[in-house]
C-alpha cells in the first residue's frame, strides 16, 4: 500500500509518503511560495524513491482549519492527483493531526492554532492507552473563551494539559498562565507532522472513510470570509 499525504494549513508544507510499511517525511517552510513549490517538492520526493504518482493507492490531505490560501492550494493539488488517477481522497482535520503529534505523551491534549484577528482555532483530546478521542468540537473563538472552555472541561485537580500548535508562537505566555495545568510542548510539536498525517490516514483507510475530488472540502470556521462572491458590475 502506498499513500501520498500533504498538509498545507500552516506556513509549512508537510509531505508524507507511506510505501509498504516505511514512512518518508518532508517538512519545508514555504511562506508565500507554496503554490510555486508544492508540485516541485512532491515530484522530487517521489522521484527520489523511484515512485510515480500512478503508484499511489490513496491521497491524503489536511483539511484545516488554517490558512485559507494554503488549504486551497494543498487540496487542489490532491484533488488533481485523485481525479487523474481515479483514487480516493482521505481528508483529515489539521487539529487531529496536531493532537496525534502528542499522542505518545498521553493525557489531555489541546492543539491551538493562530487564526489571526486575535482569534484561535482549537479543540481538545484525551489520549488513553491505544486511543485518542476528541472531547471538544473544532472551534474558532477568542482566547478568554477558550480558557474558560478548557478549564471547565479538564477540572480534575493536578491535570496536565499538553498545549501545542502555532498559537504557542504568539501567545505562549498567555496560554501557560490562563490554562490550568498547561504544559506548552516544544516547538517540534507545533506543526503537522507527516508521520501523524499518515497514521490518521491509515486509520481512515481501515474504516473505509473516503472522500473524492467532488466532495472533499476544507474545514472553514470563518464561513463568511470563505465565500466567493460573483461580481455583476454596476447596476
Amino acid at each position: 500500500m502506498k499513500i501520498l499525504a500533504v498538509d498545507t494549513s500552516t506556513k509549512f508544507l508537510s509531505l508524507g509518503i507511506y510505501d509498504n510499511s516505511k514512512v518518508y517525511e518532508v517538512i519545508l517552510e514555504t511562506g508565500h511560495k507554496l503554490s510555486a513549490l508544492i508540485s516541485v517538492v512532491i515530484k522530487r520526493a517521489i522521484d527520489s524513491l523511484g515512485l510515480r504518482i500512478c503508484d499511489f493507492d490513496y491521497f491524503a490531505c489536511g483539511l484545516g482549519p488554517g490558512s485559507f490560501t494554503g488549504l486551497r492550494i494543498g487540496l487542489a493539488t490532491i484533488k488533481g492527483f485523485a481525479w487523474t488517477q481515479k483514487k480516493p481522497i482521505i481528508g483529515i482535520s489539521t487539529l487531529d493531526v496536531l493532537a496525534q503529534n502528542a499522542f505518545s505523551i498521553g493525557g489531555a491534549i489541546a492543539p491551538i492554532v493562530d487564526a489571526k484577528r486575535q482569534l484561535v482555532y482549537a479543540s481538545a483530546y484525551q489520549a488513553n492507552g491505544a486511543s485518542l478521542k476528541r472531547v471538544m468540537p473544532y472551534m474558532l473563538l477568542e482566547r478568554p473563551e477558550l480558557f474558560k472552555k478548557i478549564n471547565r472541561k479538564f477540572t480534575k485537580k493536578g491535570s496536565i494539559i499538553n498545549i501545542l500548535g502555532d498559537a504557542c508562537d504568539v501567545y505562549k505566555q498567555e496560554l501557560a498562565l490562563n490554562i490550568k495545568g498547561a504544559k506548552v510542548l516544544e516547538k517540534d510539536y507545533w506543526y503537522p507532522k507527516p508521520a501523524s498525517l499518515i497514521s490518521l490516514a491509515q486509520e481512515k483507510i481501515r474504516n473505509k472513510d473516503f472522500l473524492n475530488a467532488f466532495n472533499a472540502e476544507p474545514i472553514y470556521l470563518y464561513p463568511k470570509e470563505c465565500q466567493i462572491h460573483q461580481y455583476h458590475g454596476k447596476k
